[in-house]
């Protein structure tokens, strides 16, 4: 089967190879999935860079990257039903502390990684869905329902936060989102009642202004090293503020007194090892969103497989709007 691969870190276009490897053969408990499409993430990104605290060589010889994918079920292993054959599926953690991800034309991983599309689904939106479909989920709901509350998200354009904006809005919350100003249409569009650029000195009183100077119950922060200040000012006393990134400051100074006098709750999403009651959660809240037309997830740009390359730098650029995406057949 054709498959990109690296072996060490480095520039994508360095390290990136594209060429014929052995098909996997599913072992017990697994399936084998023929790949139509696989999903290109900021962390696969990252990964392939060796940015990662601590890591300095790859943890396998050889590594076929990517987490995200949707295809059709090939084969399976023993014990899995054979009845899956020729099912439409999505994967989620593909290359998650395994060495073989979705960049490849085939994937073979436990059955349970490999979830039934829902009818009318495209393969495209089922590679959105591992990474930034169940990290907008976990973020939005995993404090229970939302309706009537206040929520500010952050980066609403971004792949989560776009997704979020909507499910929140679906949900019956009033969605207040950060975004650049050439962006503010679009996550308007997707659900947002108040929409503000995210760089504004005057951020703050905005937001404050467009609750009544109530706070936000809940936050959904891509960046909370560099808002935890604002936060501490628009956060409604015993909010959450459900954090899934701080790529800009990996070591951020908290400014406790004004979190406890709030008594304001910080709650951290790593969605590759989100707990299996949680994530069956958030993949029913994705299906039933998907099956009623209230999520459409954005994609930005779709490429072949020989342009690996390409897309790990494009889902790096700023100001991406949707999901990078690899067509495999």
């Amino acid at each position: 089967m054709r498959a990109v691969s690296y072996t060490r870190f480095g520039a994508p276009g360095d390290v990136l190879d594209l060429s014929d490897v052995d098909i996997p053969a599913p072992s017990a408990g697994e399936v084998l999935v023929r790949l139509h499409v696989s999903g290109v993430n900021p962390s696969d990104a990252k990964a392939r860079a060796g940015n990662r605290p601590g890591v300095t060589k790859p943890a396998y010889p050889r590594i076929i990257p990517h987490s995200d994918g949707a295809g059709v079920i090939a084969a399976v292993g023993a014990g899995v039903n054979p009845g899956r054959i020729g099912q439409r599926v999505w994967v989620w953690n593909g290359q998650w502390q395994r060495s073989q991800g979705t960049a490849a034309e085939f994937i073979a991983l436990p059955a349970e990684q490999a979830v039934p599309l829902p009818e009318g689904v495209s393969f495209d939106v089922g590679a959105t869905l591992g990474i930034p479909g169940l990290t907008a989920a976990q973020t939005v709901f995993g404090g229970g329902e939302v309706a009537g509350q206040t929520l500010l998200i952050s980066g609403g354009a971004g792949a989560v936060g776009h997704n979020a904006v909507q499910l929140a809005h679906a949900a019956g919350a009033e969605v207040i989102a950060t975004c650049s100003s050439s962006a503010a249409e679009r996550v308007r569009a997707a659900g947002a009642r108040h929409v503000f650029d995210y760089a504004d000195p005057d951020l703050a009183a905005q937001i404050m202004a467009a609750t009544g100077g109530r706070g936000v119950a809940r936050a959904i922060e891509v960046e909370f090293g560099q808002n935890a200040g604002l936060l501490a000012e628009v956060m409604a006393p015993n909010g959450t503020i459900a954090a899934y990134g701080s790529g800009k400051d990996m070591a951020p100074t908290l400014p406790f007194g004004p979190y406890l006098f709030k008594a304001l709750k910080i709650d951290i999403t790593l969605i590759y090892i989100l707990p299996w009651p949680a994530r069956e959660a958030a993949i029913a809240r994705l299906h039933a969103a998907l099956e009623a037309g209230t999520l459409r997830p954005e994609i930005a740009m779709r490429l072949p497989l020989a342009d690996c390359a390409s897309a790990h730098e494009a889902v790096m650029t700023p100001g991406r709007a949707g999901a990078v995406l690899l067509e495999i057949g």
